[in-house]
Order: C-alpha cells, then structure tokens, then sequence
C-alpha cells in the first residue's frame, strides 16, 4: 500500500489551485462519512469475493481513498474549489473509521 500511497503524494502535493478551507465545516463530515460508508462497502465486497480479511481491508481504505484523491484532483481544476489536503485528512479518518467499524461488526 506503501508503493501507492507515496507516489500520489508526490505526485498531487504540486497542484497549484489550493483550497481555502477550514479544518471544521459541514463538508468535512460529509468527506469522513463517504469515505467511512465507502471503506466498510469494499471491506464488505472483499468478504463476498471470499478474499483473505487483508485483502478486503486494503481494498476498502484504497478504494474509499482513490474516490477522495479523485475529488480532490477534480476540484483542483481551474473551475474547482481547489485541492484540500484538509478534505483528504477528513477522507483518511473515515477510511480508517469505516475499516474498524465494520471489523467489529464482522466479529
């Protein structure tokens, strides 16, 4: 996941269109639980894919974080609200929210 992660850093940490945003506002919940209901829905599709529970865990925060880095990119265009490191930390904490919530859940 590493190998992942680390280059697309590097890669968006350039975008010149930065958002001007608070670390607290009504869009930032709604960051977390996407990316929360996002991570546990691929935990879940990994389990009935009859994948090992490592296999669905990386696979639910990778996808629920490729759809919160997506955002992220199309609001960096010129039209967008500018890119948010901010918004991607909110989508980070409910990626982990969703995987540990569905982990006690499951058993």
């Amino acid at each position: 996941m590493q190998r992942i992660i680390l280059p697309a850093v590097l890669l968006l940490s350039g975008c010149s269109h930065m958002a001007q945003d608070r670390w607290y506002a009504q869009d930032k919940a709604q960051h977390f639980m996407a990316s929360a209901m996002l991570s546990a829905a691929g935990n879940e599709y990994g389990q009935r894919q009859g994948w090992s529970n490592s296999h669905g865990a990386n696979f639910g925060f990778l996808f629920a974080m490729s759809l919160g880095a997506s955002k992220e990119l199309w609001d960096s265009r010129a039209a967008g609200s500018g890119w948010s490191w901010k918004d991607l930390s909110w989508d980070i904490a409910g990626a982990a929210t969703g995987y540990a919530l569905w982990q006690l859940a499951e058993h």
